[in-house]
């Protein structure tokens, strides 16, 4: 059955927009002939699914024109904008079907040139004299492209290595057709003007791309196991480094006792007692002397700059 374009047969219509897209028209008395009016005189929709392309078009061509002449935000502008959608959907599915070839889902490919639709639909003007699949097609594709950019990336990267990555794989294709193996660095760089070094830098960013996971289990033949058995362990000496490097210059300020005194215990090792035979005094000397050499090191260490 093919619904008439309505308020009081909107149902019929059934929308895939998300539903933050659509204003459907309420089904009361006053509603419907309000819609009468302001929509009267407009064709017959049948089922969208049932449309031709070049008959969609032409549906499509009517319903602009009335477009234009409602007001925005009233049930009548919502409706005759949605049917434009739904009558329009064709072009979306053909543009997604480009990138069938991503990791992405195709429904939330469609999902975003769908947006990409309303969009051109908001900006088409008849009076250019273009039609409108000639204009929506690059606004359509332009959105799926933007999707691709902000979202697919594992780790962002800026937009000219996104672009490089697309080139030197497409580059790689090409010249692994024409020499009938893998390209070499030099090879395109030379096929694609640029330099080695930019070469290099899109192939570093094309690893951004992925993300491998940690606890991906390794292929068959591999004998090393899961990324995360072969990463380095966290080496908790490193949160020294500080404070070694602040030590170096206050420790080159004490007397020479008292830097060897310093050595003796923490680099050697040896006791109080130890280190009181090794210089001639007793072992209250040397606690007297550790203890005034690590205030005035701590008090070194905290005061500020």
């Amino acid at each position: 059955m093919s619904p008439r374009l309505d308020g009081s047969r909107t149902q019929e219509a059934t929308s895939t927009l998300p539903p933050e897209h659509l204003d459907p028209i309420e089904h009361h008395d006053a509603v419907v002939e309000h819609d009468d009016d302001a929509l009267a005189g407009l064709p017959n929709i049948p089922a969208y699914d049932e449309v031709a392309p070049a008959d969609a078009r032409a549906l499509s061509k009517t319903l602009f024109e009335r477009f234009e002449s409602l007001e925005e935000g009233t049930h009548e502008y919502a409706y005759v904008r949605n049917t434009l959608v739904e009558l329009n959907l064709a072009l979306v599915k053909f543009a997604a079907s480009r990138f069938r070839s991503r990791s992405e889902p195709m429904e939330d490919i469609i999902q975003v040139g769908t947006i990409g639709l309303i969009k051109a639909i908001d900006r088409f003007e008849l009076s250019r004299g273009v039609e409108f699949p000639t204009f929506a097609m690059p606004t359509i594709i332009g959105e799926i492209k933007r999707f691709f950019r902000d979202t697919s990336w594992s780790v962002r990267v800026p937009r000219r290595l996104q672009e490089l990555r697309l080139d030197l794989a497409k580059a790689g294709d090409e010249l692994a057709q024409r020499l009938d193996r893998a390209p070499t660095v030099s090879e395109l760089a030379e096929h694609l003007g640029l330099s080695k070094d930019e070469v290099v830098e899109g192939m570093a960013a094309s690893n951004a791309y992925t993300a491998s996971s940690l606890d991906a289990q390794p292929e068959e033949d591999d004998a090393e196991g899961a990324l995360a058995d072969r990463i380095g362990y966290e080496d908790h000496g490193l949160e020294g480094i500080e404070y070694v490097e602040s030590l170096k210059p206050l420790i080159a300020e004490l007397p020479s006792r008292d830097r060897k005194i310093l050595s003796l215990r923490f680099v050697a090792g040896m006791t109080q007692s130890e280190i009181g035979e090794e210089l001639g005094i007793s072992q209250m000397h040397v606690s007297r002397l550790l203890s005034r050499t690590l205030v005035k090191l701590r008090k070194g260490l905290t005061v500020e700059e």
